[in-house]
């Protein structure tokens, strides 16, 4: 494990950071108090490679690492929670799926577009009852002897409303739970596949949740992403991705959360002297500092791992549950230290401190990833 980026990591991360600062922090209030799908900072994105960062260069990505994903992600996260949460959805339970299991038809028509942000993707696999429980689908696909219909319906399905392509999960073999769930690549526009209730959340407001219902949408055999019956393990895998993204992203919001402690800390004069003279308020920005500075080693040592080629189940949801909870601890203490101006609607603190909360809930809950280190550990 590097504890230090290398010059080609720190490079892509300096892209990143600029673009945070320049094109992604003027427009993250508006994001989240207009609830717009930043479509035009998507593009953009796509352009400097942050669409398909770890997608090789011949599918239309940026060729990096995982290292530098992090970095990357961590970047923008600090400027806006929802743009990195696009980013991470479509770079790693999309792309990345679709290179390891698509066919080199689906990489032909979705892989470079994607990669490039001249396409948007989604990931639908939680439903109504499948959200820790991801093996429970009630979506189903039947077979026709050409292909499949898929009648069902998916919720929080992150990117649908400017999605062009989604992943399904669906169940072929309903008898078999996980064992028998599979994958199919779906264009959006696909008759019988409509979207429904935009989500207002309370938080990564603008990431364009939307509920999807699919009435009898008849795909090929085709769309199916690897074999009948490999969709549960496929979505398992490209969770482990996910969980470091997140883990990224909430780093990027505990992070901000930080700098506007210290920021209001040193102004903020109480009692003829600035707060950040007084040792409550110390110890307070000393723990902040300390507990984001731990995840962010567990993230790059998750990140580390993928770039050697391992899985990294465990990795993956040691950095995912300790970031998340340390940029909540975070944004909780910041918001204490900033008082009522951090509590006023509208501020910085406020938007982090609704944002920070999902990372303890998507691509698995703090339960779920407690669930698998504790099976990890126990052996």
């Amino acid at each position: 494990m590097q504890v230090q980026p290398t010059d080609r990591q720190d490079a892509f991360a300096a892209r990143a950071r600029q673009f945070a600062a320049e094109e992604v922090a003027p427009r993250a209030a508006s994001i989240d108090d207009q609830h717009t799908f930043p479509r035009d900072l998507v593009a953009r994105a796509g352009a400097l490679g942050l669409m398909g960062v770890t997608i090789p260069a011949e599918w239309g990505g940026a060729g990096e690492d995982d290292v530098a994903y992090v970095l990357a992600l961590e970047a923008v996260a600090r400027a806006s929670a929802t743009v990195a949460v696009i980013l991470s959805v479509n770079n790693s339970l999309v792309a990345e799926t679709i290179l390891r299991h698509g066919t080199d038809a689906h990489r032909e028509q979705w892989l470079r577009r994607l990669a490039r942000g001249e396409a948007v993707g989604a990931f639908a696999l939680s439903e109504e009852q499948a959200g820790s429980d991801a093996a429970n689908q009630r979506t189903m696909a039947t077979a026709d002897g050409v292909g499949y219909r898929l009648t069902g319906s998916k919720v929080w399905v992150a990117n649908a409303e400017a999605a062009d392509v989604v992943i399904v999960f669906a169940a072929t073999r309903p008898d078999l739970r996980g064992h028998g769930v599979s994958a199919f690549l779906v264009p959006m526009d696909a008759p019988g596949l409509l979207r429904r209730n935009r989500v207002d959340s309370l938080g990564v407001r603008g990431l364009g949740c939307m509920d999807l219902l699919l009435e009898d949408v008849v795909v090929d055999s085709s769309h199916l992403i690897g074999q009948p019956g490999q969709g549960f393990a496929i979505a398992m895998e490209a969770l482990d991705g996910g969980r470091v993204a997140i883990a990224a992203q909430a780093l990027g919001v505990g992070e901000a959360a930080l700098q506007e402690a210290l920021g209001y800390a040193k102004r903020r004069v109480a009692f003829g002297q600035p707060i950040a003279q007084y040792q409550a308020i110390q110890f307070m920005l000393a723990d902040m500092a300390t507990g984001l500075e731990a995840a962010r080693m567990l993230t790059w040592k998750a990140a580390t791992a993928r770039v050697r080629g391992q899985r990294g189940t465990l990795e993956a949801s040691m950095a995912k549950l300790a970031a998340s909870e340390a940029a909540h601890a975070a944004a909780d203490r910041a918001m204490q230290i900033l008082a009522s101006e951090g509590y006023r609607r509208g501020s910085t603190v406020e938007r982090l401190f609704r944002d920070v909360r999902a990372t303890e809930i998507y691509q698995g809950t703090s339960e779920v990833q407690r669930m698998i280190i504790a099976d990890a550990v126990l052996g």
